[in-house]
C-alpha cells in the first residue's frame, strides 16, 4: 500500500508545476542555516501557498500586512510602508511597535513574506477557514483563541487541535455533554465532545467502527482528552443492562493512571505507556463492554527517575496510606525513605492528595470486581518492589559482589514475596551459565548485580501491570455479541530530548506509522470531496514518510540489525552502531552520523531530525531476566504470587505459557519469549495499524503551550515545533495546495450579495454566483464550481472580503454623505426659520399698532351706531308690542267660535252612531232566532233519518265482511315489518359506526398513498399503455349507448301503440257499457224473487255479523281487563324495584322524557322488564286492532247505506268519479316521485362503480354494505307505499261503485279501473325510463369528454417529458403524478364529504321514520268509539318521566374491555372533534359511581387501578411521544380528578355544588388516596407533555433562532472551513422562526381543542418559551460564530416575533415574556457599545438576568462579522467582571443554569363543572 502511494502520490488541487510555484509564499524560517537547509529539503516545513502573484499585486498597492520570521516569537506582524515594484531587493516595513526595517528579498527565489489575514478572519473555529493558509496564520489564530479568548480547542480540517490550559476550566460537565449530544460537528464550537459525538453518530449511521487518535508530546493533555472522550460515550450511550458498564469503563481510568502514569518535567500526570481502548456497543448502540491494549510500558521508571520527576503514582499512594491498619504488615513509610521513589527529589505534586487518590484507586478496583484480597496481594507485591529497590549490593571484588546477611529490606522483600532469603540473596549476586557440556555459576560484579536487581523489579512490575490490564479487560468483557466499537488511542507523540534512547526510537517509529496513516486519510478525504463535487483535480507533491518507515522496519533495517546483533554472543552497542554506519550511511538520505560521536546515529523523521545514543539499545531490546531468580520466585509461598508467576513465567521452566489476553500478547508462547522488545513492538504496531485502517479515524492533536506549566500562556517556538511534529501544518499545506475555502451557493449568495446588482440576481443561485465570480475574479483558475459548493484557492476569500468591505465602505460613505447633507440642511432650515420668526414678530408689532388705531376709530363709530340703534329699537319694540296684543285678542275670539262648532257636530254624530247600532242589533237578534229555529227543525229530521239508517246498517254486515277480508292479516304484517324496520335501523346504526371507523382507517391509508409516489413513473407508463384499453372501453360504451337508444325507441313505440289501444277501450267503456249496466240493473231489481232472496241472504249475514261482533266485544272486554291487571302488576314491580333501578344519562337525551329510548338503552334494559313490556305492547296492539276493525266496520256500514241512498244521483256520481280520478293521479304522482328517488339511488351507484375502478374510497366493502342496506330499506318503503296506494285505490273504487249504476259485484268497473291503472303505471314507467336513459347518456357523454381530456393531457405530458433529460423527466413525472393524486384526493375528499352529508341526512330520515312509526303506534291507541250501547273511554299508554342518576352499569370483569375501548384504542382527534373532549373522564366517573352505588369495593379498586395502568401504558409505552395523545389524557386525567374531588362529599369541594350535584356524590367509599395517585398521574402526564414539546422544538430552535438569516445579504455569515454545518447529516430540514411559531400554534390549538385548563395552557406556554430561551442561550454561549452584532439583531427580531405570537393568542400576561428576558439581554449585550467604563456600568445594570460568567463568556466569544465591528478588549472584560460581581451580589438576580430539561413548578386548579368556580389545590411538580 505504501509503495503504491509513493509511486502515484495521489493529491488534489494543482494543475501544473508553474502554477504551484506562483501559489507558493516564501517563508523564511527563523531557525539557523541548518534548519533552513532542512526545510528546503522538506517543503511542508517551509512552503506556504498563498498566491505570489496576488501578494505582489497587494504589495504594489501598498498598505499590505505581512509576517516576518523572528528567532524568539517565530513570526512578527509588519505593515508595508512603501509601494513595492518588481525588481526591488528589499521591502520597507514597519512593526507594530513602530520600528521601521527593511526586509531583504532573496534574489534567487524572489519570494515575498506571507500575507496576513484580515482581522475579521482572525480567531476562526477552523484554521482552514483562513484565507491565507500558512504557518504564521495558523500560529496567530491559535494564539488569539488560546491567550485572548481562553479557548483551548480549534479545528484544523479533520483534526481537532487541543492546547493544554494548565488549569481546570468548566467545560466538561453534564450540561455541556447534553448540549453537544445530537449536534453536528460544525454546529458547535470545537470541543472533544464534538469529535466524540461525530464518531458515535458515524458509527450508528455508517455501520462502521470508529477510532479517535489522540497524540501529542508529554504534558500536552492526551490522557485527559481520551478520558473525556470515554466519559462522553459513557454518558451519551449508557449501558443496555443494569450492570452499569459505563461506570466500569470510567473506573478503569484511575487504575491505569495509578499504575501507568507518573510525574515528569513536562507533565504532572504523564502516561508512560500507550493504550488503545475499544469501547463495544450492541445493536442499539449502548455500551456493553470494553477492551484495552497497552504498548511499550516505560519499565525503567520503576528503578530510575530523573530530577523533578516521580515514579508511578501507585507507589506514592501506598506510602501516603501506610498509616492505615491494613497496610501495617507492608512495613512502608515515607516516600523519601525508598530509593525507587526519592531519586527525582519531588515526591509531592502540588494540589494532589495521594491518600485520597489511593481511596479512589481502591474503589475503582472494587468496582471492577477485584476484591480486597486481590488488592492486598497487589499492594504487597508493589511494597516488595519498594523494599527491593533499597537492597544494597556490596562490592566484594572487581568481579564479584555480595549482600549482607542481615539486610532488612531484602528480609522484608522475601517475607512479602514468600521466598527464601538465602536463595534470593545468592542469585541476586550470581548467575548460572550453561554450555553444551557443563553448567557453572558465575559471580556478578556490583554493577551487574544492581542491574540484575533492577531488571527483576522491572520484570515483576511489567507482569503485574499486564495482570491488572487482563483483569480489567475481563471485568469489561461482555457476554453480549459486540456489534461495533469505538477505539480511543492514547499514544505518545513525537519526542526529541537531549539524550534519546531506545524508548524514544520506538515512540518516534510509532508516530511515523501514524503520520503515514494520517496522510493517507487526508488525501482520501480530499479526493472524495473533489470527486463528489465533480471538479477537476490532479496530483500534487506531498511529503511521504514511507522511506523513513522502510529505514526502520524493512528487511535489514534498523530493527532487523538490532535483533541480529542481540543474537550475537558478543554483540554490543558499538558493533551495532558500526553495522548501521556501514549499511545506511551512504545508501539513505534519511540516515546520518554525528560528527563528534561513534556511538550515535541520526534519523531524519517527518517532524525533525533526532540523534539517538546507541548505549543501552541491546540490553533494552533483549529485556532479559536472570532465570534462577524466576525459579526462586516460582517457589514462593504466596498463593497469588504463585498463580501470577505460574501463568506468566512458566515459559522459563517448560517453554509453554497460557494465553490470558489475546489482544495484548501473541498466541504461541514458545515463540513469544524468543522475540525481542523491538519485534514485539513492531508486531503490535502492525496490528494497531490494521485495526485503525479498518475504522474511520478522528484525530485529536494535543499541544503543550509552554514548558513552565503556566495557564493560558503560549511559547510560539514550542507551539510551532509541535504543530510541525503532529502533522497540523502538513494538513494546512495539503489544504492550501488545493481549494481550501469552500462555500455553498446559498452561503456565497448571502455573504456577497452586496457585490450584486438587482439585475444580476437570477432565480438560479448557481448561475448568479457564477456570473458574480466571472465579473470580479478574472482568473478562472482561482475557483471551481462543484455540484453544491464553490471551491476557492488560498487568498481568494480575502480578496472577496476586501471587495465586499470596499463596497460596504462606499455605501457607508454615501450614507454618511446623505446624513451630513441632511444635518446641514436641517441646520440651515432652523436658521431660516429663526430669521422668518424675527421678521414675523417685527411685522406683527407694527401691525398691532395699526390695528390699535383702527380699533379706537372703529369703537367710536360703534358707540354712535349703538346709541342711535337703541333709540330706534325702543320705538320699534313699543309699536310691535301693541300690534301683537291686538292680534292675540282677535285670534282667541275666532278660535273659541271654531271650537264650539266642532264640539256640537261631534256630539250629534255620537248620538246617531249609538241609535243606528241599537236598531241593527235588534234586527240581527230577530233573524238569528229564526235561523236557529229552522236549523233545529232540519237537524231533528236529519237525525231521525240517520238513526233509521244506523239501525238498518247495524243488522247488515255482509258487504263489510267482503271488503275487509285479509285486512287483519295485512295489519299484522305491517306491524311485523315495522318491528323488522326497527331492527334494521339498529343494524344500520351499528354499520354506520363501522363505516366511520373504516373511514378513519381509510384516511390513514390515504396518508400512506404518498409513499406510492416513488413508483409514479412506472404507473404513468402503465397508464400510458392503458390508453388504448380505455379507448376500447369508450367504443364499447358507445355501442351500449346506441343499443340503449334503440331499445328506448322500441319501448316508446310500444307505449304509443298501447296508449292508442287504451284510448279505444276507454271510449268503448264510456259509450255502450253504461247503458247496458243500467238495463241490467233494472232487470235485476225488477223480479220480486230475487229481491226476496237477497233480503234473506242479507238477514242471515246480519245475524252472523252480530254473533261475530258479540264475540269480538267479549274478547275485547277480556283483553282490556287483562291489560288493566298487567298495568297494575307493572306499577307494583316498578315501585318495588325503584332503589335498584339502573340507567344512564349518556343513552337518553334530555328531550326524550316521553319514553323514546335509544338502541343502546333498549339493549341494556332488564330482561324481565323487557318481556313484560313486549307482552303488554302486543296486547295493546291487539286491542287497537280490534277497535280499528270495529270502527272500520262501522264506517263501511255507514258508507254502504249512503251509497244505496245516493245511487240515483248521476251528477253526484260524475263528481265522485272525477274525484277518484284526481286521487289516482295523486297516487301516480307519488309513485313517480318514489321511482325518481330510486333512479337517483341507481345513478349514485353507477357513478360509484365508475369511480371505484380508478381509486378506492367510497367503493370500499363497508360503504357498499351500508348502501345495500339503505337501498333495501328504500325498497321496503317503496313496497309499503305501493301497498298503501293499492289500499287507497281499492277504497276509491269502492267509493265509486257506491255511486255507479252497475251490478252489485262491479266487475266491469273494476276491470276498467285496473286497465286504467295499468296504463298509467306503464306510462309512468316509460317516462321514468326515458328520463333515466337521458341522464345516463348525459353522464356517459360527460365521462367520455373527461376521458378524452385526460387522454389529451396524458399524451401532451408524454410528448413533453420525452423532450426532457432523464432526471428532469423523472422529476416532471413525479410532479405530474403528485398533482394528479392531489386532485384525486381532493375529489375523494369532496365525495367523502358528500357521502357524510348523505349519511347524516339518511340518519335524520331514519330518525324521522322511526318517530313517525312510534307516533303512528301511539296514535292508534288514542280516543276511539266503542261499538256497544255504552261508549268506551279512550285507551292510551303514557311513559313516566325518568329521573336519571348519572351512572353507567357494566358487568364485573368487563373492565379490560371497557378500558380497551375507552383508553387504549381511543383516538383523541375523533373524540375532540365529534364529541365532548372530556367524554372518557365522564364515562369512567359514571362507571365509578355505579360501582360505588353497588357498594362493591373490589370493583372500585379494579376499575381505578386498571384506569391508572391503562393511561400509563398509553402515555409511556404506546403513544408517549405523541403530543396530541399526551395532552388529551392530561386533560381527561385532570377532569377525572376534578370529578373525584367535586363529588367526594368533602366540605372543601362541595360548598359550591348545587343540591342536584350533591345528590350524586360518592356515598360508600373514601377515594382520597386514589385522588393523590391520580394527581401524581397528572404530574407524570404534564412532565411527559413537556418532554414531547421539547423533543418537537429541540431541532427547530437553533436553526430558527440563530442560524437562519432573516435579512440575507446584510447579515451574511463569515467564511467557514471544512467543518461546515450539516456535514454529518446532509438531509436535514431547514427550520426558521416561522417553523417554531407554527409548532407553537399547533401545540396551542391542540391544548385548546382538548379543553385543557387555561392555567395549564399558560404554564405550557411558559415552559415552551423557557425551552426556547435556554436552548438558544446555551448554544449562543457554546458557539463563537454566533456572538456578533448581526446575530444580536436577528435574535431580537425573532424574539419580537415570539412576543407577537403571544399577543395573537391572547397570552401577553401569562409570564412567558419573562422567560425570554435572558435571551433579550444577551442580544442587547451583543449590540451595545463596549468600550468605556460608563458602557460597563450600563451593561451590568441592563443584564440583570445573566450571570457574570455568562456575560464574560458572551463578551469573550464576541466575534466581528464585518470590518466595522471591533473586538472587546480584555480590560473591558475585566471591568465587567469586577462590576458584575458587585451588582450580582447586591441584586441577587442571577440565574443558576439554563438547562432546558428543567420543568417549572405548576399549581393544578380544581374546577367545578357547574358553576365554574375555582378553588386552589396546590400540587407541585418538577
Amino acid at each position: 500500500m505504501s509503495e503504491e502511494i509513493e509511486g502515484t502520490r495521489p493529491a488534489v488541487g494543482e494543475a501544473t508545476h508553474e502554477e504551484q510555484q506562483e501559489m507558493d509564499d516564501t517563508v523564511l524560517s527563523p531557525e539557523k542555516a541548518e534548519e533552513v537547509k532542512l526545510k528546503a529539503r522538506f517543503p511542508h516545513l517551509g512552503a506556504k501557498p498563498g498566491g505570489s502573484d496576488l501578494l505582489r499585486k497587494r504589495i504594489q498597492k501598498g498598505y499590505a500586512r505581512v509576517w516576518l520570521p523572528d528567532a524568539v516569537e517565530a513570526w512578527k506582524p509588519a505593515e508595508l510602508t512603501k509601494d513595492y515594484t518588481p525588481g526591488d531587493r528589499a521591502l520597507c516595513l514597519q512593526l507594530e511597535d513602530g520600528t521601521n526595517l527593511e526586509h531583504k528579498i532573496d534574489p534567487q527565489t524572489n519570494s515575498l513574506p506571507p500575507l496576513r489575514n484580515p482581522d475579521i478572519l482572525v480567531g476562526e473555529n477552523d484554521l482552514t477557514a483562513l484565507s491565507y493558509l500558512h504557518e504564521p496564520a495558523v500560529l496567530h489564530n491559535l494564539k488569539v483563541r488560546f491567550v485572548e479568548s481562553k479557548i483551548i480547542y480549534t479545528y484544523c480540517g479533520i483534526v481537532l487541535v487541543a492546547i493544554n490550559p494548565y488549569e481546570s476550566i468548566p467545560i466538561y460537565d453534564h450540561d455541556i455533554i447534553n448540549a453537544y449530544s445530537g449536534q453536528n460537528m460544525g454546529d458547535m464550537d470545537p470541543h472533544i465532545f464534538a469529535v466524540a459525538e461525530e464518531a458515535y453518530k458515524q458509527m450508528a449511521r455508517d455501520q462502521r467502527n470508529q477510532s479517535i487518535i489522540v497524540s501529542g508530546e508529554s504534558g500536552a493533555g492526551k490522557t485527559v482528552s481520551a478520558k473525556y472522550a470515554m466519559r462522553y460515550f459513557a454518558t451519551v450511550s449508557g449501558s443496555s443492562s443494569e450492570a452499569n458498564v459505563e461506570e466500569r469503563v470510567l473506573a478503569s481510568s484511575p487504575i491505569m493512571e495509578a499504575i501507568g502514569n507518573a510525574k515528569t518535567t513536562r507533565n504532572d500526570n504523564s502516561s508512560r505507556f500507550g493504550k488503545y481502548i475499544e469501547i463495544g456497543f450492541d445493536k442499539n448502540y449502548h455500551i456493553i463492554g470494553a477492551n484495552m491494549r497497552t504498548y511499550l510500558l516505560e519499565k525503567s521508571r520503576v528503578v530510575f527517575q530523573a530530577t523533578e520527576e516521580r515514579n508511578y503514582h501507585i507507589f506514592y499512594q501506598l506510602c501516603a496510606s501506610s498509616h492505615l491498619p491494613e497496610f501495617k504488615p507492608l512495613q512502608l513509610g515515607n516516600a523519601d525513605d525508598f530509593h525507587c521513589t526519592n531519586q527525582g527529589g519531588s515526591p509531592v505534586i502540588e494540589g494532589v492528595d495521594d491518600a485520597k487518590e489511593m481511596c479512589s484507586t481502591r474503589k475503582a478496583f472494587s468496582l471492577l470486581g477485584i476484591n480486597e484480597t486481590y488488592q492486598m496481594d497487589l499492594f504487597q507485591i508493589l511494597a516488595a518492589l519498594l523494599h527491593l529497590g533499597n537492597v544494597e549490593v556490596e562490592e566484594r571484588s572487581a568481579d564479584s559482589s555480595t549482600i549482607l546477611p542481615d539486610n532488612s529490606h531484602l528480609t522484608v522483600f522475601c517475607e512479602l514475596m514468600g521466598v527464601a532469603y538465602q536463595d534470593m540473596s545468592h542469585w541476586l549476586c550470581h548467575r548460572k551459565l550453561k554450555t553444551a557440556t557443563e553448567t557453572y555459576v558465575k559471580p556478578l560484579s556490583k554493577v551487574h548485580a544492581v542491574n540484575a536487581r533492577d531488571a527483576l523489579a522491572k520484570h515483576i512490575y511489567a507482569k503485574l501491570f499486564s495482570w491488572i490490564v487482563d483483569h480489567i479487560n475481563e471485568a469489561l468483557r461482555s457476554a453480549v455479541k459486540q456489534h461495533s466499537f469505538i477505539g480511543v488511542l492514547d499514544i505518545y507523540g513525537f519526542e526529541t530530548f537531549h539524550i534519546n534512547s531506545f524508548e524514544q526510537f520506538c515512540i518516534n517509529y510509532a508516530n511515523e506509522k501514524l503520520q503515514q496513516q494520517f496522510n493517507m486519510h487526508v488525501f482520501k478525504l480530499e479526493q472524495e470531496e473533489y470527486m463528489k463535487e465533480e471538479i477537476p483535480w490532479t496530483l500534487i507533491d506531498f511529503y511521504d514518510n514511507h522511506p523513513c518507515i522502510n529505514l526502520i522496519e524493512a528487511k535489514m533495517g534498523v530493527l532487523d540489525l538490532l535483533d541480529e546483533e542481540c543474537k550475537m554472543p558478543k554483540g554490543s552497542d558499538d558493533t551495532w552502531a558500526q553495522k548501521l554506519y556501514n549499511t545506511f550511511l551512504k545508501k539513505s538520505d534519511l540516515f546520518d552520523k554525528p560528527r563528534m560521536s561513534n556511538k550515535a546515529f541520526i534519523i531524519l523523521h517527518f517532524a525533525d531530525k533526532v540523534e539517538y545514543q546507541c548505549e543501552g539499545f541491546l540490553e533494552k531490546n533483549k529485556d532479559t531476566v536472570n532465570e534462577e531468580q524466576i525459579i526462586v520466585l516460582k517457589l514462593s509461598k504466596v498463593c497469588f504470587f504463585i498463580c501470577l508467576f505460574i501463568c506468566l513465567f512458566v515459559f522459563f521452566i517448560s517453554g509453554q505459557t497460557l494465553n490470558l489476553s489475546p489482544m495484548t500478547r501473541p498466541v504461541q508462547a514458545q515463540r513469544d519469549h524468543k522475540k525481542t522488545v523491538g519485534t514485539q513492538f513492531r508486531n503490535s504496531l502492525h496490528l494497531l495499524m490494521e485495526t485503525l485502517n479498518g475504522t474511520t479515524p478522528h484525530y485529536v492533536r494535543c499541544i503543550k503551550p509552554n514548558d513552565l506549566k503556566s495557564p493560558f500562556m503560549m511559547d510560539p517556538m514550542r507551539a510551532v515545533q509541535q504543530l510541525r511534529a503532529c502533522g497540523v501544518l502538513e494538513t494546512i499545506r495539503i489544504s492550501a495546495a488545493g481549494f481550501p475555502s469552500r462555500w455553498t451557493y446559498q452561503e456565497f449568495f448571502n455573504r456577497y450579495r452586496v457585490l450584486m446588482k438587482l439585475k444580476d440576481i437570477l432565480s438560479d443561485r448557481k448561475q448568479t454566483c457564477r456570473n458574480v465570480l466571472e465579473k470580479w475574479v478574472q482568473d478562472q483558475d482561482k475557483y471551481q464550481f462543484g455540484k453544491s459548493k464553490i471551491f476557492f484557492r488560498a487568498g481568494q476569500v480575502a480578496y472577496l472580503e476586501k471587495l465586499r468591505s470596499d463596497k460596504l465602505k462606499k455605501a457607508c460613505v454615501r450614507i454618511q454623505k446623505t446624513i451630513r447633507c441632511w444635518l446641514t440642511r436641517k441646520r440651515y432650515l432652523r436658521m431660516r426659520q429663526a430669521a422668518i420668526t424675527i421678521q414675523k414678530n417685527t411685522r406683527g408689532y407694527q401691525a398691532r399698532c395699526l390695528v390699535a388705531f383702527l380699533r379706537r376709530t372703529r369703537a367710536a363709530v360703534i358707540i354712535q351706531k349703538n346709541q342711535r340703534m337703541l333709540v330706534a329699537r325702543r320705538r320699534y319694540q313699543q309699536q310691535r308690542s301693541a300690534s301683537i296684543t291686538m292680534q292675540r285678542l282677535l285670534r282667541a275670539y275666532q278660535a273659541r267660535q271654531t271650537y264650539r262648532k266642532l264640539l256640537y257636530e261631534h256630539k250629534v254624530l255620537t248620538i246617531q252612531k249609538w241609535v243606528r247600532g241599537w236598531l241593527a242589533r235588534r234586527r240581527c237578534r230577530r233573524s238569528l232566532r229564526a235561523v236557529v229555529y229552522l236549523q233545529s227543525c232540519v237537524r231533528r229530521m236529519a237525525a231521525r233519518r240517520e238513526l233509521r239508517k244506523l239501525r238498518v246498517e247495524a243488522r247488515s254486515v255482509e258487504h263489510f265482511k267482503k271488503l275487509n277480508v285479509g285486512m287483519e292479516n295485512k295489519i299484522m304484517q305491517l306491524q311485523r315489518k315495522v318491528d323488522e324496520q326497527h331492527k334494521e335501523n339498529r343494524e344500520l346504526s351499528e354499520r354506520l359506526r363501522t363505516v366511520e371507523r373504516s373511514r378513519a382507517a381509510e384516511s390513514e391509508r390515504l396518508g400512506g398513498e404518498v409513499e406510492r409516489l416513488r413508483v409514479a413513473e412506472e404507473e404513468s407508463r402503465v397508464k400510458a399503455d392503458g390508453v388504448p384499453s380505455l379507448l376500447e372501453q369508450l367504443s364499447f360504451l358507445r355501442q351500449e349507448l346506441e343499443t340503449t337508444r334503440e331499445e328506448k325507441e322500441a319501448i316508446q313505440e310500444e307505449a304509443r301503440t298501447y296508449r292508442v289501444d287504451t284510448e279505444k277501450v276507454t271510449q268503448l267503456l264510456h259509450s255502450p257499457t253504461n247503458l247496458d249496466g243500467e238495463g241490467r240493473a233494472n232487470t235485476v231489481v225488477s223480479p220480486n224473487k230475487a229481491q226476496t232472496k237477497v233480503g234473506m241472504q242479507l238477514e242471515s249475514d246480519i245475524r252472523e255479523e252480530r254473533d261475530h261482533y258479540q264475540s269480538l266485544l267479549s274478547e275485547y272486554t277480556r283483553l282490556k281487563e287483562r291489560h288493566a291487571d298487567l298495568k297494575e302488576e307493572m306499577t307494583i314491580s316498578v315501585i318495588t324495584d325503584k332503589p335498584g333501578r339502573r340507567r344512564t344519562d349518556s343513552n337518553y337525551s334530555s328531550n326524550e322524557s316521553e319514553g323514546t329510548p335509544s338502541s343502546e338503552s333498549a339493549e341494556g334494559r332488564h330482561s324481565l322488564d323487557a318481556v313484560d313490556m313486549s307482552v303488554l305492547l302486543k296486547l295493546q296492539r291487539r286491542v287497537t286492532e280490534l277497535e280499528q276493525d270495529k270502527q272500520t266496520l262501522q264506517r263501511h256500514l255507514d258508507k254502504r247505506e249512503e251509497a244505496q241512498q245516493d245511487q240515483v244521483k248521476n251528477a253526484e256520481k260524475q263528481r265522485t268519479a272525477g274525484r277518484a280520478e284526481l286521487d289516482l293521479e295523486a297516487l301516480k304522482r307519488q309513485e313517480l316521485e318514489s321511482e325518481n328517488k330510486r333512479l337517483k339511488t341507481n345513478l349514485a351507484e353507477l357513478r360509484q362503480s365508475l369511480t371505484s375502478t380508478s381509486s378506492p374510497g367510497p367503493g370500499s366493502a363497508p360503504y357498499n354494505v351500508l348502501l345495500e342496506q339503505l337501498n333495501s330499506s328504500n325498497e321496503e318503503l317503496e313496497v309499503r307505499k305501493e301497498e298503501v296506494l293499492l289500499l287507497r285505490s281499492h277504497m276509491v273504487r269502492q267509493e265509486v261503485l257506491k255511486h255507479n249504476k252497475l251490478n252489485e259485484d262491479g266487475e266491469l268497473w273494476l276491470a276498467y279501473d285496473g286497465l286504467k291503472e295499468t296504463n298509467s303505471l306503464l306510462v309512468s314507467q316509460l317516462q321514468v325510463q326515458d328520463r333515466r336513459h337521458e341522464e345516463e347518456v348525459d353522464e356517459l357523454r360527460e365521462e367520455v369528454l373527461r376521458v378524452r381530456e385526460e387522454n389529451r393531457q396524458q399524451q401532451q405530458f408524454l410528448s413533453q417529458s420525452l423532450l426532457l433529460p432523464q432526471e428532469a423527466r423523472i422529476e416532471a413525472s413525479l410532479h405530474h403524478e403528485i398533482t394528479r393524486l392531489t386532485s384525486d384526493n381532493l375529489d375523494l375528499m369532496e365525495q367523502q364529504e358528500k357521502q357524510d352529508k348523505m349519511i347524516r341526512k339518511l340518519k335524520k330520515q331514519l330518525k324521522v321514520y322511526v318517530k313517525r312509526v312510534e307516533e303512528y303506534e301511539a296514535g292508534g291507541q288514542m280516543e276511539r268509539v266503542a261499538p256497544g250501547p255504552e261508549p268506551r273511554s279512550p285507551v292510551g299508554i303514557t311513559r313516566k318521566e325518568r329521573d336519571f342518576q348519572g351512572m353507567l352499569e357494566y358487568r364485573r370483569g368487563d373492565e379490560s374491555k371497557l378500558l380497551k375501548s375507552l383508553v387504549v384504542e381511543l383516538k383523541p382527534r375523533g373524540v375532540a372533534v365529534n364529541f365532548l373532549p372530556g367524554l372518557p373522564a365522564y364515562i369512567l366517573f359514571m362507571c365509578l359511581r355505579h360501582a360505588d352505588y353497588s357498594n362493591d369495593d373490589q370493583r372500585v379498586s379494579v376499575l381505578l387501578n386498571s384506569t391508572i395502568n391503562s393511561i400509563k401504558g398509553v402515555i409511556k409505552v404506546k403513544r408517549g411521544d405523541d403530543f396530541e395523545t399526551v395532552s388529551f389524557w392530561l386533560a381527561n386525567t385532570c377532569r377525572f380528578l376534578h370529578c373525584l374531588k367535586q363529588y367526594s362529599g368533602e366540605e372543601a369541594f362541595v360548598k359550591n355544588n348545587t343540591p342536584r350535584q350533591n345528590e350524586h356524590c360518592l356515598c360508600n367509599f373514601d377515594l382520597s388516596e386514589y385522588r393523590q395517585v391520580f394527581s401524581d398521574l397528572a404530574i407524570q402526564n404534564y412532565q411527559q407533555l413537556v418532554r414531547c414539546m421539547e423533543e418537537a422544538l429541540q431541532p427547530m430552535i437553533v436553526p430558527g433562532m440563530l442560524e437562519h438569516e432573516n435579512f440575507q445579504g446584510v447579515l451574511g455569515s463569515k467564511p467557514t472551513g471544512l467543518r461546515k454545518r450539516t456535514s454529518s447529516c446532509p438531509g436535514e430540514a431547514v427550520y426558521t422562526v416561522d417553523s417554531i411559531l407554527q409548532q407553537l400554534s399547533l401545540f396551542h390549538a391542540t391544548l385548546i381543542q382538548h379543553d385543557v385548563d387555561p392555567e395549564l395552557i399558560k404554564q405550557g406556554v411558559i415552559q415552551q418559551f423557557y425551552i426556547i430561551c435556554s436552548v438558544t442561550l446555551n448554544n449562543l454561549l457554546l458557539r463563537k460564530d454566533m456572538c456578533s452584532w448581526s446575530k444580536g439583531l436577528q435574535i431580537r427580531y425573532n424574539v419580537w416575533q415570539l412576543e407577537e405570537w403571544l399577543e395573537e393568542k391572547g397570552l401577553p400576561d401569562c409570564g412567558a415574556k419573562e422567560m425570554l428576558e435572558p435571551l433579550i439581554q444577551a442580544a442587547q449585550l451583543l449590540q451595545v457599545k463596549k468600550k468605556t467604563e460608563e458602557d460597563a456600568q450600563a451593561l451590568c445594570t441592563m443584564c440583570s438576568a445573566l450571570t457574570t460568567l455568562q456575560i464574560v463568556k458572551v463578551l469573550t466569544l464576541y466575534t466581528p462579522v464585518i470590518e466595522f465591528e471591533e473586538r472587546v478588549s480584555i480590560s473591558f472584560i475585566r471591568t465587567i467582571q469586577v462590576r458584575s460581581l458587585s451588582v450580582c451580589t447586591s441584586l441577587s438576580l442571577c440565574r443558576k443554569d439554563n438547562d432546558a430539561i428543567y420543568i417549572y413548578i405548576y399549581i393544578f386548579f380544581f374546577k367545578y363543572d357547574h358553576p365554574r368556580e375555582l378553588a386552589i389545590t396546590k400540587m407541585r411538580t418538577r
